[in-house]
């Protein structure tokens, strides 16, 4: 595969409009890919700048529209939705907000049953997590999904006995 064609500041600006069209993207993410495509590195803070005066890059726009798109199409807890926005290097306290913007209002109890729902489909859950592996898989699936520990082992207190034994801790689960 050939390296990526040097561009100019023109030409920066064209793959940079190419890119926000394709993708929403921060403007971390976008000023990594200018800077791999930069002929000359001084070139791309002056398109970040611009592409921001016309409104095409705006990270608390990116970052609402995703916490809200990772909420309704993928039922994710508040955790994963802001682990996933600083992953794109959105900055903490703009996805901080974002993500609460995006869930105000949501009860995690219910979001949790519908994940439930969704991913055991077609299974028998109150049998299914009566087995002790399959019990805290389903935990740690649920915690990896960004829900918090309390309320998921509310939910699962639900269906097997044995969620009472489960970790109470709320540290983020791992990525």
């Amino acid at each position: 595969m050939p390296p990526p064609r040097v561009l100019d500041a023109d030409g920066l600006w064209d793959y940079a409009l190419k890119a926000l069209g394709g993708r929403a993207l921060s403007a971390a993410e976008l000023r990594e890919r200018l800077r791999r495509r930069a002929g000359n590195k001084e070139d791309v803070e002056p398109v970040i700048s611009r592409l921001r005066d016309y409104g095409f890059l705006n990270d608390s726009r990116m970052a609402e529209n995703f916490a809200a798109a990772r909420l309704e199409s993928r039922g994710f807890g508040q955790s994963r939705v802001l682990r996933d926005l600083q992953r794109r290097r959105v900055a903490s306290g703009v996805a901080r907000t974002a993500v609460e913007r995006a869930f105000a209002g949501t009860d995690e109890t219910q979001l949790i049953e519908a994940w439930l729902a969704r991913k055991y489909r077609g299974k028998n859950l109150p049998e299914y997590l009566g087995e002790e592996k399959n019990l805290a898989s389903v935990f740690r699936r649920l915690r990896y999904a960004g829900f918090r520990a309390a309320p998921a082992i509310s939910v699962l207190k639900r269906y097997a006995a044995r969620a009472d034994e489960l970790p109470e801790d709320d540290e983020p689960a791992p990525a």
